[in-house]
């Protein structure tokens, strides 16, 4: 019979966020969500049966105080993440917003904390992985039961050229577009995963890589899709990978006297990391990304999603997520 928990859920109201509040009220737990305040919509997108606190998590004295409020909790469940994955957001959401929650929890009586990290942590050449790893260490040293999700690619990651496609556009790739590969999960998809750690134990103490079901996908392959859903002649257009070397060799010059620009070429690095990397796991032995030991879950596939959007049924919100 399933427990029935009082669960903290961090970073409620972004989709995948949203996903997991409505899974979790789905198996009988309560919610409780600290957001931060917006005038014209409270609940931010959050499914009813869900309670709504107004504080800010970056604050720990507010987190304390606005969030668990002094009251007990039996786990965490954290879909928080930095929003741009520059190096000062990435330190301070993705690991110290995280290390307060994590002490203030032990005192909130949690025993359990599931967090939704990255399966790109495998290889980190980036500020916002370094962060990730740095708390997914105190994750697994803190004493809590812990599980770790390292998710491959978003459907909504992967959503951001289906209307420039629809519009007659070529469909950008990198390279011959088969440089990288991924198994794309959904937001319903994996919000019903992380809900499922609580209760299953074979997931307790483990760091667990999960993609969505089906075989995996190259761009040029994503691409293909569309062009067949809506029955066009395939064309693409192809960036080489240079181009972006140039870039991020402009920007960190002029990023030793402004630190917009230093900024910028981080971001310029994570593109042409997403550009060049597989979201699969990542064989240690071999150092190549392997797509037979990358476990699936769910039910959704991409392509159906495509179909979804190009019929006007659902909206993908792309935010920071749009990734050629």
């Amino acid at each position: 019979m399933l427990k029935r928990r009082r669960v903290f859920l961090l970073g409620a109201t972004g989709t995948i966020g949203r996903a997991t509040a409505a899974a979790l009220l789905a198996k009988g737990h309560e919610v409780v969500c600290l957001v931060r305040p917006k005038a014209d919509d409270p609940r931010r997108g959050l499914p009813v049966g869900v309670t709504v606190r107004f504080g800010e998590v970056t604050d720990a004295a507010s987190l304390q105080r606005d969030g668990f409020a002094g009251e007990r909790f039996d786990a965490v469940v954290s879909c928080l993440a930095s929003r741009s994955g520059a190096p000062k957001d990435a330190w301070a959401i993705d690991h110290r917003a995280h290390v307060d929650a994590l002490n203030i929890a032990k005192a909130a009586g949690v025993t359990q904390f599931v967090l939704l990290s990255a399966i790109c942590v495998q290889r980190p050449l980036l500020a916002f992985q370094q962060a990730k790893l740095a708390f997914e260490a105190k994750l697994t040293a803190s004493g809590l039961t812990y599980s770790i999700v390292r998710a491959t690619a978003f459907f909504k990651s992967l959503s951001g050229q289906v209307k420039r496609v629809q519009a007659g556009k070529p469909f950008l790739i990198f390279g011959d577009g088969s440089l990288t590969a991924c198994k794309p999960i959904s937001d319903a998809d994996l919000g019903t995963y992380l809900a499922e750690c609580l209760e299953i134990t074979t997931r307790h103490n483990r760091i667990l890589p999960i993609g969505g079901p089906g075989p995996a996908l190259t761009p040029k392959e994503q691409g293909a899709a569309l062009f067949t859903l809506l029955d066009q002649t395939p064309k693409y257009r192809s960036v080489p990978v240079g181009f972006l070397d140039a870039i991020i060799a402009v920007l960190a010059i002029f990023g030793f006297f402004s630190p917009k620009l230093r900024e910028k070429a981080e971001l310029a690095r994570i593109g042409r990391y997403y550009a060049t990397e597989s979201m699969l796991v990542l064989n240690p032995a071999t150092g190549k990304y392997d797509a037979a030991a990358t476990p699936c879950a769910g039910k959704d596939k991409l392509v159906a999603h495509y179909a979804r959007l190009l019929r006007g049924e659902v909206q993908t919100d792309l935010g920071e997520h749009a990734v050629f």
